[in-house]
């Protein structure tokens, strides 16, 4: 059945034009706003993911809070994972060619891809589509045929292809086939609108174009949206840079990483991944600004609001309250792992490279040297101190900010 298209299109067009980059076209979006809208029927909303990492993170959702209005305004989603695309690998606002996976590791990966993406769209109006189910079915004629559609003048367009040229770094010819097959799933799919970053401008521009060149009477609008910065506040949000925060975290983790990131960044997340609307946003910069409302305040909220977008109120005021718990009033998480040792005398620093809490004795002595280990919660100075472990004994070490760990003698 047919989803209900619900608001008029004028309507939808100022809904979906906030917070976008690029927007091709607003005339020819708008006439298939109108024409969906008329016929009752809702338009093919395509975006694509590969799953080179086992996660998705916050950076993703930002298209993917686009793809759920679109569903909420009536319309219905093909989330591509791009399965054979994958094994190509992306070479999009890369400096060098990108290893291709494994189909095992793209295979596992591709599966929690799946799973998550419905931690934030709707999903009875969407589907999961691997594109490997029709890429995989090109004969060597089709695929020469999609090759002749785009010139090697065209490719080097691409801005990361031209800096690469004109450095001399080497493009492999499998590389120019990404954007062709990206292309090509939107021809196979017939899409309507594609949706993708900044960085995937060129490569939605192809898959409309190709439409053309495939005889489609009508092409996909492009819709791009901004790249999220990562912990880092400097490098998009990605795994390769280890600045990323996954939808999958732990509530505590997912709360603790928001509270690291900078005043500056925080006012960006809030515009890139919560409903905040441009007057609200500015309300709360000048509320900072003059004082009147403190920043941590504000970066509380927002960890607040991450965690009840992909958990529950619940757990995002549990992960508050452990975090003044364990920060603020200086106490101890609800749960503490537990071992269990032997009686004995060991030295502390031995301890804690035996228990995995520092990666070496030469690591445990500079965290005590910088008054970072306590043993019930009183700070230990003395490098050298050798513990005796007794009988019945028990005591709780913790290591730096987070790290804590029981220990029992028997």
């Amino acid at each position: 059945m047919a989803a209900r298209v619900f608001e008029s299109p004028k309507i939808q067009l100022q809904q979906l034009q906030l917070g976008v980059v690029d927007f091709i076209s607003e005339s020819e979006i708008l006439a298939k706003l109108e024409y969906s809208f008329k016929e009752k029927k809702p338009l093919r909303i395509k975006f694509g993911a590969d799953p080179t990492r086992a996660d998705l993170h916050l950076g993703h959702t930002v298209v993917l809070n686009k793809l759920r209005q679109f569903q909420d305004l009536g319309h219905e989603v093909d989330f591509i994972v791009g399965d054979f695309t994958a094994l190509i690998g992306d070479p999009s606002g890369r400096n060098e060619t990108r290893p291709p996976l494994s189909p095992e590791e793209i295979a596992i990966n591709a599966k929690t891809y799946a799973e998550q993406v419905f931690k934030v769209l709707d999903e009875s109006k969407a589907k999961i589509i691997f594109n490997s189910a029709w890429l995989n079915d090109l004969k060597p004629s089709q695929i020469i045929k999609l090759a002749a559609q785009y010139t090697v003048a065209r490719m080097l367009e691409r801005e990361d292809f031209t800096q690469r040229f004109q450095k001399h770094i080497p493009i492999s010819i499998h590389e120019f086939l990404y954007p062709l097959c990206q292309g090509f799933d939107s021809v196979h799919l017939r899409s309507d609108i594609e949706l993708g970053g900044t960085d995937q401008k060129f490569n939605l521009l192809v898959g409309r174009e190709l439409q053309k060149s495939y005889g489609q009477k009508h092409q996909q609008c492009v819709i791009t949206l901004p790249l999220l910065e990562g912990l880092d506040g400097v490098q998009k949000m990605s795994k390769s840079y280890d600045n990323y925060i996954s939808v999958v975290e732990t509530p505590k983790d997912m709360f603790g990483k928001t509270l690291r990131v900078s005043d500056t960044l925080m006012f960006r997340w809030y515009e890139l991944l919560t409903n905040i609307g441009p007057v609200q946003l500015q309300k709360l910069k000048a509320d900072v600004a003059s004082g009147s409302l403190h920043p941590k305040k504000v970066k509380i909220d927002l960890a607040k609001f991450l965690v009840t977008r992909f958990y529950s109120s619940t757990e995002a005021e549990k992960a508050e309250d452990e975090f003044e718990r364990i920060f603020v009033q200086k106490g101890l998480p609800d749960e503490v792992p537990e071992v269990f040792l032997k009686p004995q005398e060991i030295f502390l620093t031995q301890l804690l490279s035996q228990l995995q809490l520092v990666a070496s004795n030469g690591e445990a002595k500079r965290l005590i040297q910088q008054k970072a280990v306590e043993i019930d919660q009183v700070k230990v100075s003395d490098e050298k101190i050798k513990l005796n472990l007794v009988q019945s004994q028990s005591f709780i070490l913790k290591v730096g900010k987070k790290k804590f760990i029981k220990v029992k003698v028997e």
